[in-house]
């Protein structure tokens, strides 16, 4: 079974959304597991106390080496430890497949500026990002990064070519999804029509329509990834059409 541990403040916070849905079902099903560790339960003092103030000042507090080594030591779970950390690298569609095809990770979960840079070395964990922005703390990025792995666990999704086709696989955002009504009506008076190749049946100008679609997209909303496909696809000449028009 592949398992996640997950070492927290903020134990009741899970499974929180992965209760739901398509790793919800699987969680229930027995296909991965699941354990939510107290780092506070490591801490010595009467107090609990797990933080303490920065060396060389600054504002906030800094969750002390010595009670997260403690934790990780007593959760002992399968898989590479991760640290969410908005100076990570960022998690991408790569690393969850990595992480999926092994036994499971453990992912630690900072609170208030972080983590004492120690015991992350100590560890040889591994700072995981979600995104150039902050949160509160890691909790919420660790069920982003589980979600994201669960899925492509065996058995979790119906259709594996639903996996196959979607963003990030093939270097390629996504291209536009529609479904019925064929003509549908939005309070603004407007009548918006699916693009008529879809209803043509034609099954390889479908795919050529999609395959355009999502050129034009990463092209126009993550040049990043379309430099990155274009190198990797030297034979690719673009001039599609723009994202949105049939």
């Amino acid at each position: 079974m592949w398992r996640a541990t997950i070492l927290t403040l903020f134990p009741e916070m899970f499974p929180g959304l992965l209760s739901h849905s398509l790793s919800g079902k699987a969680l229930a099903a027995g296909v991965w597991g699941m354990e939510a560790a107290d780092i506070r339960a490591s801490a010595t003092d009467r107090h609990g106390t797990v933080d303490d103030t920065p060396f060389g000042g600054g504002p906030g507090m800094v969750m002390r080496p010595d009670v997260v080594d403690r934790a990780i030591r007593a959760a002992q779970g399968p898989g590479p430890l991760l640290v969410m950390s908005p100076r990570g690298k960022v998690f991408d569609q790569d690393l969850a497949a990595k992480l999926a095809a092994g036994p499971g990770l453990r992912i630690l979960c900072g609170r208030y500026e972080g983590i004492d840079q120690r015991v992350v070395e100590a560890h040889g964990a591994r700072e995981v990002s979600i995104g150039d922005y902050v949160l509160s703390g890691g909790e919420a990025a660790a069920m982003v990064v589980v979600d994201s792995c669960v899925r492509l666990l065996p058995g979790v999704m119906g259709n594996t070519a639903t996996s196959d086709e979607e963003s990030f696989v093939s270097g390629l955002r996504e291209y536009p999804h529609y479904t019925r009504p064929a003509l549908w009506r939005n309070d603004d008076g407007v009548e918006r029509a699916v693009p008529a190749v879809l209803l043509s049946g034609h099954h390889e100008k479908i795919r050529q329509w999609r395959l355009d679609q999502a050129r034009s997209v990463t092209e126009e909303r993550r040049p990043d990834l379309w430099h990155r496909y274009v190198e990797q696809s030297p034979e690719v000449s673009y001039n599609g059409p723009t994202f949105g028009k049939s």
